[in-house]
């Protein structure tokens, strides 16, 4: 079987919720606990580190994936979704699981798949926790793929729990209000393993305060109890940035709390190099100058705020914006943050959840936001680039989807 052959197989037989939505997803443990009882229950292995939240989960787990790392410890870091490769999910200090593993382990999961029907998750999450004990991790960092209490990484009894934030997104899945969101979330919290919480909002901390107390956590809310600490120098750009870095120190804190051994050179070093250390791409992330070229994964309502409070701190002679989202996505308080004084070049990226994109013009000129829009992400990527001038600034986002087609 080749790695090819082997990634085809996954996405056939256990379709993925980022190409299929809320047909891919499947509720409850029973599957999970199968697996993970059918492959030896290998997160009891090592130590894991357990993040969830609305947005920042991804940037929170790579920083601390790479603060471990500069502290000497062998580090997995389980994430997604991927933007290029699949096996961007499953690093050990940095470096994706290799291609002859990947093949290794569907080709004797074929059974078990045909058997216990697995989502793609949660395939993907036995891979992972496998893996890691296999090449003996210290420690992984696990980020929770949706949710909290029902998503298929909530086996492992973690350090530290982390929830970075709650917003507004898949309410067909976790519920339309923060409070339901948040109770999701809050099923991550372990009986006596502390939780830190990345910002207070009115409307969930009472949710993670009573589910802490219920389970006799302590809890510590990162923006109150970190506030006065110095931020050290991080590599991934981005004011929101500032929210997850407090909460990656309120949880160093926490670890040290424990008996683990990280010195604040370590929390330098690892900040000042996350990228280059765990791999994290799309943050922020430059591509070009002259004009200046930007990509960012922002792509539900707290995330684009952030995106366009990062925009008006730019400076351009003009803005063009290469966008594209999914159908599942409420998208009105997204067009509704956006600038309106560019150029828009709305698209689609090639998966089968991603919104048209004349509908989504369609939508966006009722928001005042102006453009053509482009069959595929390359195209409207293009007329970007050939529209835009030395001193001229090109941002592309909406989804994960839309800069992975860039990447």
């Amino acid at each position: 079987m080749t790695y090819k052959e082997a990634i085809d197989y996954l996405y056939k037989q256990a379709p993925m919720f980022q190409h299929m939505g809320k047909k891919a997803y499947k509720t409850g443990l029973e599957t999970t606990y199968a697996l993970d009882s059918q492959y030896g229950h290998p997160h009891r292995a090592y130590k894991t580190i357990h993040i969830a939240g609305t947005n920042g989960k991804g940037s929170t787990s790579h920083m601390m994936a790479a603060i471990l790392q500069s502290a000497g410890y062998r580090v997995g870091l389980y994430t997604s979704p991927h933007l290029k490769d699949f096996r961007e999910r499953i690093r050990i200090n940095g470096q994706m699981i290799p291609q002859e593993y990947v093949c290794s382990f569907v080709e004797g999961a074929k059974e078990t798949i045909s058997s216990l029907s697995p989502s793609f998750f949660e395939i993907t999450t036995a891979m992972a926790f496998r893996y890691f004990a296999d090449e003996h991790v210290d420690v992984a960092v696990v980020e929770v793929g949706l949710g909290g209490r029902l998503d298929c990484t909530n086996i492992i009894t973690p350090e530290v729990s982390v929830i970075t934030n709650i917003s507004i997104d898949h309410t067909d899945l976790l519920g339309d209000t923060l409070d339901a969101i948040a109770h999701e979330k809050a099923g991550i919290i372990k009986p006596g393993i502390p939780v830190i919480i990345g910002e207070t909002q009115p409307e969930s901390a009472p949710v993670f305060i009573a589910k802490a107390r219920e389970e006799g956590s302590p809890i510590i809310f990162a923006d109150k109890e970190m506030s006065e600490v110095q931020l050290p120098t991080c590599e991934m750009e981005g004011i929101y940035q500032d929210k997850n870095r407090r909460t990656v120190l309120a949880a160093v804190r926490a670890l040290l709390g424990k008996g683990w051994n990280i010195t604040q050179e370590n929390i330098n070093e690892g900040l000042a190099r996350v990228c280059s250390l765990t791999g994290i791409m799309g943050r922020w992330q430059k591509l070009g100058e002259h004009p200046t070229i930007v990509c960012d994964t922002g792509h539900n309502e707290a995330g684009i705020r952030f995106v366009a409070e990062q925009l008006k701190r730019q400076k351009y002679d003009r803005l063009h914006i290469v966008i594209g989202v999914v159908s599942d996505k409420k998208i009105d308080k997204i067009l509704s943050l956006l600038p309106k004084d560019a150029t828009y070049y709305f698209t689609k990226a090639q998966i089968p959840r991603a919104l048209d994109e004349h509908a989504l013009m369609a939508q966006a000129e009722t928001y005042g936001l102006y453009g053509h829009s482009y069959s595929t992400v390359k195209q409207a990527f293009k007329a970007a680039k050939d529209n835009a001038s030395p001193d001229d600034f090109i941002f592309i986002g909406g989804s994960n989807f839309t800069v992975a087609e860039i990447l």
